[in-house]
């Protein structure tokens, strides 16, 4: 009866853990191609520090991984993200030459360069833009992300989402109109997060990891305790404890399945959103180091330097001149 109810525990929690940790990243979506191929027609992109994606709107095509063979078939209607930013080639056949996407690029629209390339035969149209995050380097979900998610348009209920919201995005892109830069950028982080939704309820996650540690009646519950209660004086035993567990046992299958200690996790996640609070929230050093269980001001200092290598109120001026710099690009 205790695991029964323990199972529903953490699965009414798991979708706030989940939250948190998407709000965290700090999403910025952007459209930079509107693509309107024709076969033979192939362009290559190169690695980059952000994640892609992909979505055909009409036609079909072959996508291709770095130092991969094997190549994924692309039908109307698919959505894929490449989350880690690895270079990839979009074709019409496997073994068309690819054409480096930059030369390809003629002219723009408000929101998206627009692009007209081929040979003239079965045409393909996509939207392709980019996905960045103000804390890839921290966040557990990207770190347990697959170099490629494809989500396939024609996979029933779980993605009726998608049609309509990708029109929406494609038409905003192609056509802009008043408000459509903040449409996109809505339509966006809608995009992402139902695509995080449908790979995660895709998954079994039988070796852990994360994600796997949230669907563990146990473990889920207490990442649910870290989340809803960051500012507590949290200890393994106390941890332990909610759980219904014993310290060494629980110790074990924590570090086990999240990939660190109960501890570490936690001091993780405060500073994750000790960052968010004050980079973000305009919240003071004093009140953020409340907020995540620090008495001293400068003891969450110290901590905050070590773990981000800047102190807080460095790390917020820094922030700023990179935001001011990218606005300015």
């Amino acid at each position: 009866m205790l695991n029964f109810v323990m199972a529903k525990l953490a699965s009414l929690e798991k979708p706030d853990v989940l939250t948190d940790v998407l709000k965290t990243l700090r999403l910025r979506g952007r459209v930079f191609c509107c693509s309107e191929m024709t076969a033979p027609w192939a362009m290559s992109l190169p690695a980059s520090g952000y994640a892609h994606f992909h979505v055909i709107e009409r036609g079909g095509a072959w996508l291709r991984m770095a130092n991969e063979k094997h190549a994924h078939p692309l039908a109307s209607g698919d959505l894929v993200i490449i989350p880690h930013g690895r270079g990839h080639v979009l074709s019409d056949q496997v073994d068309t030459k690819p054409v480096p996407l930059r030369q390809l690029i003629k002219s723009r629209t408000d929101n998206c360069h627009l692009m007209q390339h081929g040979g003239g035969g079965a045409q393909t149209l996509m939207t392709c833009g980019s996905f960045q995050f103000a804390s890839a380097g921290q966040n557990p979900l990207l770190a347990v992300l697959p170099p490629l998610i494809h989500i396939h348009g024609n996979h029933g209920r779980s993605v009726e989402w998608l049609e309509a919201t990708l029109r929406m995005l494609a038409d905003e892109a192609r056509q802009p109109r008043a408000g459509s830069e903040t449409l996109i950028a809505r339509l966006l982080d809608i995009i992402f997060v139902q695509a995080m939704r449908v790979w995660v309820e895709t998954q079994s996650f039988e070796k852990g990891g994360w994600l796997g540690a949230l669907r563990d009646p146990q473990i889920g519950t207490a990442l649910s305790h870290i989340h809803r209660e960051p500012q507590r004086a949290w200890s393994v035993q106390t941890l332990a404890s909610e759980v219904a567990m014993s310290r060494s046992p629980f110790a074990a299958k924590f570090t086990t399945l999240v990939g660190e200690p109960p501890l570490a996790y936690l001091t993780r996640w405060r500073m994750q959103l000790a960052a968010e609070l004050l980079l973000h929230e305009g919240c003071t050093v004093s009140q953020v180091a409340e907020r995540v269980g620090y008495e001293a001001e400068a003891a969450f200092s110290k901590a905050y330097k070590r773990f981000y290598g800047h102190s807080p109120l460095a790390h917020r001026r820094l922030q700023r001149q990179s935001e001011s710099q990218s606005v300015s690009a």
